[in-house]
């Protein structure tokens, strides 16, 4: 990948930054490489996967291509620390690039003629720990488990010389530090299917991985052993009714997990009740209309990510026309349904016939749980609060954000529907991928090969917030 990083910033200049709303701090954009033979689609560097680490101090993204950027704010601190010094700038702290490497190669399975992509799929970050930062990658079939750190770089003073019976040797001195990406484990040969989800368990040992029937689950020290906990595979695959989606880990209870499935149903699994989880403890569905049922209701109910609050409180999944709430407590409904899509509604025979139907779009939750950030079309993403009040809708190619409406997003929905003239959408150009930093108010984005980082300062509030509904 080029070594080349644009950055730009935004300042003052747009309607959300006058009122304290979200702008752009950074936009990091690798210029795009074809390779020749293949089809755009496959541009090597147009990110697939964002994920930010647990201090968020540093952002890694994955690639079509198979490769792993990694971004520090301490080595982009460090470039403006005498700027910062002298004139006090309150400037954001930037990313600069730290390390990238190559997680993963093309491969061909000889005994299933299937070709593998080198894409990755999913990025997750472990504890660091001696200096060193770990995270693990996936593509189709297999991953890795990486080790960053920095080593020194030594120099030699001056060649061996001789003076008469004495031998000088020469004097070594540290000059230099680089990042070194080095591969610790390879957890393979686990998955017939597609890997779609990797998530760190929070005791910091364990992590689970799963593909479009199985859920597994490994040890980090351990790479030629897994266990499966769960499993939906029928014994005659004409009775398949669903697929696995997604899957993710409690933030603090180590034996709960939870996954969803192309039905639209949330599984919350406790692995003390069984070490096969097939069994869900809790389910979260929410029932359609049969009157409102349609060739495409299956398809747009499939859930394309899920996430728990920092507090392991809420649920938060992700269709294609909607964001929904769940409270972990009550499986009836969700306590919140945020529309997003709900104007593309009367164009579902569209976006099928251009497979754009089938997108997924990732969420993400900010660290106090109070509001969501997903994708959308025409290189838009959405940050909502969980009340349903507000939708901040941003548009990184356009360096603009605007407030969209304060109004509960069913008022919205309805003036979607209204009739009005359906504005083009740009399918080509989408947001699917999204994280929200752990500790700030902030967000990163992935636009094709672009990564747009915004950030905003929270603008206070006297009035107290409204509670869920239980």
């Amino acid at each position: 990948m080029p070594q080349e990083v644009r950055a730009s910033s935004m300042r003052g200049d747009s309607p959300a930054a006058s009122t304290g709303g979200w702008t752009l701090s950074q936009r990091i954009t690798e210029p795009l490489r074809v390779e020749p033979g293949r089809n755009e689609s496959r541009e090597p560097d147009v990110i697939t996967a964002v994920e930010y680490d647990r201090s968020g101090e540093y952002l890694a993204t994955g690639s079509k291509g198979g490769q792993v950027v990694v971004y520090s704010k301490e080595a982009g601190s460090r470039k403006k620390e005498l700027l910062r010094r002298t004139f006090q700038s309150q400037e954001v702290t930037k990313y600069a690039k730290y390390k990238s490497f190559q997680s993963h190669n093309a491969e061909f399975d000889y005994l299933k003629s299937l070709e593998i992509e080198e894409k990755i799929n999913k990025i997750k970050w472990c504890r660091s720990s001696n200096n060193a930062l770990y995270l693990l990658s996936t593509n189709d079939k297999t991953i890795k488990f990486w080790k960053l750190h920095d080593r020194e770089v030594r120099e030699s003073q001056r060649a061996n010389k001789t003076y008469g019976d004495r031998i000088t040797f020469p004097t070594m001195s540290v000059t230099d530090t680089v990042a070194v990406a080095t591969p610790k484990r390879v957890f393979a040969n686990a998955h017939t299917y597609h890997i779609n989800s990797i998530a760190l368990n929070s005791d910091g040992e364990t992590f689970l991985s799963a593909d479009d029937l199985r859920i597994n689950l490994w040890h980090l020290g351990v790479s030629n052993q897994s266990f499966n906990i769960v499993d939906i595979k029928p014994n005659n695959m004409e009775e398949l009714t669903e697929v696995i989606t997604a899957a993710d880990f409690h933030p603090s209870h180590c034996n709960i997990m939870m996954y969803s499935t192309s039905r639209g149903s949330v599984k919350l699994g406790d692995m003390r009740m069984s070490a096969l989880c097939d069994s869900h403890a809790r389910l979260f569905e929410d029932q359609e209309d049969p009157a409102s049922r349609s060739f495409f209701s299956e398809i747009i109910a499939s859930i394309a990510d899920i996430k728990f609050s920092p507090d392991g409180r809420y649920i938060i999944s992700r269709d294609y026309l909607t964001l929904k709430i769940w409270d972990v407590n009550m499986e009836a409904r969700p306590v919140q349904t945020i529309n997003i899509h709900e104007h593309l509604r009367p164009r579902l025979c569209e976006l099928y016939d251009t497979d754009c139907i089938f997108d997924k779009f990732e969420c993400a939750v900010s660290g106090d749980g109070n509001n969501f950030i997903t994708g959308s079309y025409n290189s838009e993403f959405h940050i909502y609060d969980r009340y349903g009040r507000t939708d901040y809708c941003l548009n990184p190619m356009a360096h603009s954000g605007r407030r969209r409406s304060s109004a509960p997003h069913n008022a919205i929905a309805r003036q979607l529907a209204g009739g009005s003239e359906p504005e083009a959408l740009d399918y080509r150009s989408k947001v699917l991928q999204a994280t929200w930093h752990p500790t700030q108010n902030e967000v990163a984005v992935a636009v094709r090969n672009s990564l747009f980082v915004y950030s905003t300062k929270p603008e206070p509030n006297s009035t107290p917030k409204p509670k869920l509904a239980k």
